[in-house]
């Protein structure tokens, strides 16, 4: 299992969880099958129709971080997959990318979600942010409107993923069969970034 990394990159405040920007480089990636040449056509069409070439630039490297992240078989149904299983990629190749948001799933979205804490807040993102700082000095650097953004953003992204409604209450996850079984042939620990309880992830265990 590839684990996100030890320390905590805070640089995932670009875009939310960039669905459509997401499915083009899919597209182009299952098409073409090589990343330099995917960024290429990317950037020379302007494919993502971001109005800069800076712009673009910066989203295409932060899409394709997210995607390399993900398995043959995950890529195959981001490309084919329902709008919904798609989401739920998107928000697995987030949680991939960053610790910091992989661990904000299990530690308070789950968490919450297993104690029938059913509401979202923003002081619980505080409350999880500040004990993080207190262990890794990368996270206390943030400036405050950065850490602000930051809290909208991944708000935001749990929000596009179909696991937060628009007053916050925390949704259940509804995986299909072979999404559920795509993720648990890879790790089942990667189950646990989805609000789901015990019970339902045993159901993709071998």
């Amino acid at each position: 299992m590839t684990m996100p990394n030890t320390q905590y990159s805070m640089t995932f405040a670009t875009g939310g969880l960039l669905y459509r920007e997401s499915l083009v480089v899919a597209d182009l990636y299952g098409e073409l099958g090589d990343w330099d040449a995917v960024k290429d056509r990317i950037l020379s069409a302007n494919l993502l129709q971001i109005r800069t070439p800076s712009g673009a630039r910066r989203i295409y490297q932060e899409v394709s971080l997210r995607l390399m992240r993900l398995t043959p078989d995950e890529m195959a149904l981001l490309r084919r997959g329902s709008r919904q299983e798609q989401c739920y990629l998107l928000w697995l190749a987030v949680c991939k990318r960053y610790r910091f948001v992989h661990d904000f799933a299990v530690e308070v979205l789950r968490e919450k979600f297993l104690g029938w804490d059913l509401l979202l807040t923003y002081e619980d993102y505080d409350l999880f942010f500040n004990n993080k700082a207190e262990w890794h000095p990368e996270v206390g650097r943030a400036a405050p409107s950065t850490r602000k953004k930051q809290r909208q953003l991944l708000f935001r992204m749990v929000r596009e993923a179909g696991l937060l409604s628009q007053d916050n209450r925390i949704l259940p996850a509804l995986l299909t069969p072979r999404l559920g079984e795509i993720m648990a042939r890879e790790s089942p620990a990667y189950l646990t970034v989805f609000p789901l309880s015990d019970p339902d992830i045993s159901e993709w265990l071998p």
